[in-house]
């Protein structure tokens, strides 16, 4: 058969919604979304047509029943969210690729039963008049952190461009050339602050800066003192910064704000727990930091937001900016967070039931349990599992120096080789990300959940059963 012939038995649009199989799912799916299934797949199966040779396109002809499946698998493709349930085995717990921080399963039940309804969003019932829809958190980071008052926007880059635009616009903050950071998409501190309207006067080399670089930059057009701290990245050996109490003092001598960039924001010292000891915001406060920023969704476990708190004056400031409104959270930001904070008002809920806490400081012990009590129960001719040790990452532009102790599960499949399994695994109906070092592949149980277990027992099972 000619590409000719091949290309005239293509079924039409209408031939196609014919088909027993098409009319079946016509119950069930929208029929926009079946109308773009079979246009899709008769477009790409005439482009490959085209592109091959004669000899080769008969090879790709197909029956009506051929047809029939294709649009069908096509049209069930088109239906699923494009965002879908990943199960992360990789080790990184904030992994931004996957979603960044899992949020605490009680608080997405309750956010279900909210998300249907009509709220207080911006309504005071007790006084039956219109309220502010930050007052619904804003008391309980007040409280966690000892700041006087607080803002939400909808990301820690965002609350950075809000506060330069309204405390440095028009003039210049002075920032250690050390910390003229990069984090994810190539945002930069020297470029958001262009495009605050503030001119950057770096000061001190890049691994010193002492309180004397910043008093000499200080000049009429100064507005602003900026640290930022450096949580995607550090620097070792011969360096220096000036701390927060001076760079206070100094703030204070000339009248100006001093304003923090804490990256990823955490509430706990997390050095009690075996790990590396990360600035709190409560620290930065007591340390008397003007204005303090932060990120919702990284080291704090909740949704994406950013958070800001510090004096009261200044904090009223921002809430009357005109950017804020462009930069505002919505209700459901609100609701996750809001319940996410309440857990931290007793550290040891916050631990266990915060999902990014409870990885981070779950024990190389007790991951051994999981991951043996998952060996024992999918032994297998096919199936090969063994333990090693390994190290876990924090992720998310947090801790970078952090290696955490953990034991992975190495999978193999007969002779199927570690990529093969990998792409396997990665493809299926719940796609599941594993890691391969040195030729394994690698799962590492810190970042899967109970319920993952099951999933991937069944989707080995079915990888060794079709390679037999």
């Amino acid at each position: 058969m000619n590409k000719n012939d091949i290309l005239r038995n293509i079924p039409s649009v209408d031939e196609a919604l014919s088909f027993p199989g098409i009319k079946e799912l016509s119950d069930k799916i929208y029929r926009p979304i079946i109308l773009e299934g079979i246009r899709e797949e008769i477009k790409e199966y005439r482009q490959m047509i085209l592109s091959l040779s004669e000899e080769d396109a008969g090879n790709f002809s197909r029956e009506k029943n051929d047809w029939e499946e294709a649009f069908i698998k096509k049209i069930k493709i088109r239906q699923e969210p494009s965002l879908k349930k990943i199960i992360n085995g990789t080790g990184v717990i904030i992994h931004t690729n996957l979603g960044r921080s899992l949020l605490n399963e009680t608080v997405l039940k309750d956010f279900v039963s909210q998300a249907g309804s009509y709220n207080n969003l911006e309504y005071n019932i007790e006084k039956g008049q219109r309220g502010s829809r930050y007052d619904h958190v804003i008391s309980t980071i007040v409280e966690l952190t000892g700041a006087e008052d607080a803002l939400l926007v909808n990301n820690n880059a965002a609350a950075v461009l809000l506060i330069l635009s309204a405390f440095s616009s028009g003039g210049n903050a002075i920032v250690s050339r050390g910390e003229l950071v990069e984090i994810g998409g190539s945002f930069r501190i020297p470029e958001i602050m262009k495009l605050s309207g503030t001119d950057l006067v770096e000061v001190g080399s890049t691994n010193k800066t002492h309180l004397s670089d910043y008093e000499d930059a200080i000049n009429e057009e100064t507005k602003l003192l900026m640290k930022v701290h450096q949580s995607n990245f550090k620097m070792m050996g011969f360096t220096e910064a000036v701390d927060n109490l001076d760079l206070k003092k100094l703030a204070d001598r000339y009248d100006l704000p001093l304003y923090e960039d804490l990256g990823s924001g955490v509430f706990i010292n997390l050095d009690k727990y075996g790990l590396s000891h990360e600035p709190t915001v409560h620290e930065s406060v007591k340390k008397d930091v003007d204005i303090i920023s932060f990120s919702g969704d990284k080291l704090l476990g909740g949704p994406q937001a950013g958070i800001i708190v510090g004096k009261k004056k200044y904090i009223e400031k921002m809430k009357k900016h005109q950017l804020l409104r462009a930069l505002r959270v919505d209700k459901m930001t609100i609701f996750l967070l809001e319940e996410t904070l309440k857990l931290y008002l007793d550290e040891k809920i916050a631990i266990k039931k915060i999902p990014t806490l409870q990885m981070m400081t779950a024990t190389k012990d007790e991951l051994i349990e999981k991951a043996s009590a998952f060996m024992e129960s999918n032994k297998n001719d096919q199936i090969k599992i063994q333990l090693k040790n390994g190290f876990s990452q924090v992720g998310g532009g947090s801790m970078p120096t952090e290696e955490i102790p953990t034991v992975l599960m190495s999978i193999s499949i007969g002779d199927m080789t570690a990529h093969a399994l990998e792409e396997k695994l990665r493809l299926c109906s719940d796609p599941i990300i594993g890691r391969i070092q040195d030729n394994e592949y690698l799962l590492d149980p810190r970042t899967l959940q109970d319920r993952d277990y099951p999933v991937i027992a069944k989707q080995l099972q079915h990888i060794a059963q079709v390679k037999e």
